[in-house]
């Protein structure tokens, strides 16, 4: 199949515009240049289909090709393009140099989409389409990660309604009711809570009356849910609200609120899942509080763990879609970038790393700066899937280099001040402290650092020479510039040869930030230190919970620091490269079933609300063509 062929038009249209001009590829015909066959995916209409887990299987004996991940710099509210960065070197990758490669994305919430952000499938002529499937519902995950989730907190709430009103025995006769035959027994669900109970009778009539209330009554500490509701729109309405005001829930009612979709644990786990058997036991152990005896209370003691795997089947399939110069796309999974890792899935990832085989290329991002994408990237995504990269790229803008270097606040939805559209060599290069930072933290890790500088229009030759010589003073294997944006895949070819050389001279080293085995604390400090903290102060809550975490046998797992993405340290002000601060950890939390501990510094907003002038005002549909308009 030949490369789509770009009519490039200056100045660059609009995204949806761009998106809108190019007729993609019927989806067989990217299946087909990755030798996969309609036995190996379903289709989704005629642009995406779901490509099925047992190809991982088929090309076990394949070798993999080279893993690249794309992280940035501190970013600006505006973001620096590191998805469109990510889009762009594929298209010169696969259109202009005639490598084999897939681009692995996250699937965007519509909440961001309708919101302020707008949407991610990168921009200008470094496009994942068609845009407006991408954007909206895809294959329909997010939908069935809403379901599932809603479908365990209803199963707390109901469980704990049920406990109230019901003896044990009338709580264990219910739980173990007789079949038609009249047989009683434990189905498979079950049989978990009894392991874990440590109680190894078969037949629901031998339990003892202690071993009958141990198994039946979870006696779930309201005050220690941790499971909330989710919806994949953002409504600032529903942070905190209150359940258990009808009449037949009366003395039932409890606070809590709704997290946007992307927020849920079930999306973590399904991005870090590395089968089908992995992502039922993961779900199974999902932890959402405690009983009143301090023991973690499980989806599988609730019984529902085969119920989210069942609405979770056909989620766990990574969608296949196309770029806008005809490369191929994996998109999976798309969890939080703060309280999550902010990576798309290991599965996707496993399979494309086989499809493009030796020499070819899988490049994938991480979420916002290095400081938290990369870090999280490598310290937990990696661990759970076994991958390690060759390349690591930094995406860099002179806009944001220059508000690190002490130019005034770059606000979303107010227009630029003048320092950002002139020439200031000065700024430049006083922001580059930030720049260099993010060097050396992901150079630790053994991989080679590609410094890819997404050029806007008003950038000048003397701000992009001091960019790419504090890149390479800092480390950098190399440091390019790129005009993705403008001219699609032609103007990352540079990108997509120092990435390649990058990739070919890596030596094979690789380094975690911190050993698994260290304590909570440990590992906290590890991570604050590469932020350029000198010390973490640890408020009372938050030791409560790393004492209760290492009681429950889950210090073992890794960091996902939940903290601003707009600096290295918890002060969002704080530009550059800050150093000497105290990093205050406020709470610690866990995500059992995903499989990481997450500390928070300073507050985390887990559902977005909207703005004054949200997106939604410019997004409509043609009547006439049926195309979506303003989409971006």
């Amino acid at each position: 199949m030949n490369a789509t062929t770009l009519r490039v038009l200056s100045p660059v249209p609009t995204d949806i515009d761009i998106a809108n001009s190019v007729e993609p590829h019927h989806i067989s015909v990217i299946a087909r240049k990755l030798n996969l066959n309609p036995n190996h995916y379903d289709l989704y209409g005629k642009y995406k289909a779901k490509v099925l887990l047992p190809v991982i299987d088929e090309l076990k004996g394949t070798k993999d090709g080279f893993y690249v991940v794309v992280g940035g710099i501190t970013p600006t509210p505006l973001g620096e393009g590191k998805s469109t960065t990510t889009v762009g070197l594929c298209q010169a990758l696969g259109a202009f140099l005639d490598k084999k490669v897939i681009t692995t994305l996250r699937q965007p919430s519509q909440g961001p989409t309708f919101g302020i952000k707008g949407g991610a499938a990168g921009g200008g002529y470094s496009q994942v389409i068609p845009m407006d499937e991408f954007n909206l519902h895809l294959t329909g995950d997010i939908h069935a990660i809403t379901a599932a989730n809603n479908l365990l907190a209803a199963a707390i709430d109901t469980r704990m309604f049920h406990e109230s009103t019901q003896s044990d025995n009338a709580l264990f006769n219910r739980l173990c009711a007789p079949n038609k035959k009249g047989n009683r027994r434990f189905n498979d669900v079950m049989h978990k809570r009894l392991k874990k109970l440590g109680i190894t009778k078969l037949k629901p009539e031998d339990l003892t009356l202690e071993e009958v209330k141990r198994f039946a009554r979870l006696d779930i500490d309201p005050e220690t849910i941790t499971w909330r509701r989710v919806m994949d729109v953002s409504d600032r309405f529903l942070r905190k609200i209150t359940v258990g005001q009808g009449l037949d829930e009366k003395g039932l009612a409890r606070e809590t609120g709704f997290d946007i979709s992307v927020a849920s644990e079930i999306m973590a786990v399904l991005a870090l899942t590395t089968s089908l058997a992995d992502m039922r036991h993961r779900l199974g152990k999902m932890v959402i509080g405690n009983s009143r005896d301090g023991e973690p209370v499980t989806a599988d003691d609730l019984g529902v763990g085969g119920a989210l795997s069942v609405l979770m089947k056909d989620a766990i399939n990574p969608t296949l879609m196309q770029t806008l110069e005809g490369t191929p796309v994996f998109v999976h999974a798309g969890p939080f970038a703060n309280i999550a890792h902010g990576s798309s899935s290991i599965i996707a990832d496993k399979i494309a790393l086989k499809l493009v085989g030796p020499g070819g290329f899988v490049v994938t991002e991480a979420g916002f700066g290095s400081d938290i994408g990369i870090e999280k990237f490598m310290n937990i995504k990696c661990r759970y899937s076994g991958l390690r990269p060759q390349c690591a790229i930094i995406v860099a803008t002179i806009r944001a280099l220059k508000m690190h270097g002490g130019g005034p606040p770059v606000i979303a939805g107010k227009p630029l001040d003048p320092v950002y559209v002139t020439e200031n060599v000065a700024l430049v290069e006083a922001g580059c402290t930030n720049l260099a930072r993010h060097i050396r933290c992901t150079k630790a890790y053994g991989v080679n650092v590609v410094v890819a500088i997404n050029q806007f229009s008003t950038d000048t030759d003397a701000e992009i020479a001091v960019v790419r010589s504090a890149a390479l003073a800092a480390g950098a294997y190399d440091a390019v510039l790129c005009t993705h944006h403008a001219h699609g895949g032609k103007g990352a070819i540079n990108l997509g040869i120092a990435v390649q050389k990058a990739c070919e001279s890596a030596t094979g080293s690789f380094n975690f930030l911190y050993p698994l085995d260290a304590s909570i604390e440990d590992k906290i400090e590890a991570i604050a230190t590469s932020y350029g903290a000198c010390g973490v102060e640890y408020s009372k809550q938050a030791k409560k919970q790393i004492k209760m975490y290492t009681k429950q046998g889950f210090s073992g797992l890794p960091i996902c620091m939940a903290k601003t993405q707009y600096s290295f340290s918890d002060n969002p002000a704080a530009k550059g490269a800050p150093t000497g601060f105290v990093l205050p950890i406020r709470d610690v939390r866990a995500s059992i079933g995903a499989g990481f501990i997450y500390p928070l510094v300073g507050t985390m907003s887990t559902m977005p609300g909207l703005p004054t002038r949200p997106c939604f005002y410019d997004i409509d549909l043609d009547t006439v063509t049926g195309k979506v308009k303003g989409l971006s």
